[in-house]
């Protein structure tokens, strides 16, 4: 079962008005200490909501690693390229050497 930012904002959202309505129902009460834990509680819930509204959205992250993948295997793929260029040129440089090493000496 994952975690789901978007079914559980509401929730915090929720838990946090009835706590601080029920802060304002021990304060009515002249309950102070029951207030504050129920202060308390709503601001916890309160924060907790703020923190799952800021955090990127599982498929915002899914794209962005596809994303990464793809760069990725672009990027070995010019360099497999880069590395048969590279074996050309030294194949190349190495025929050049032996043509001037059969030729008579002058």
């Amino acid at each position: 079962m994952t975690f789901k930012a978007s079914t559980w904002y509401p929730i915090a959202v929720v838990l946090s008005v009835i706590n601080l309505a029920g802060a304002g129902f021990a304060v009515a009460q002249a309950e102070p200490s029951h207030a504050a834990v129920h202060a308390s509680l709503a601001l916890a819930f309160g924060l907790w909501a703020r923190r799952l509204r800021q955090r990127p959205a599982r498929s915002d992250v899914q794209t962005r690693l596809e994303a990464l993948e793809a760069e990725v295997g672009r990027l070995g793929q010019d360099l497999r390229e880069l590395q048969e260029r590279l074996d050309f040129a030294e194949r190349v440089l190495a025929q050049g050497r032996e043509t001037g090493r059969l030729g008579p000496e002058r």
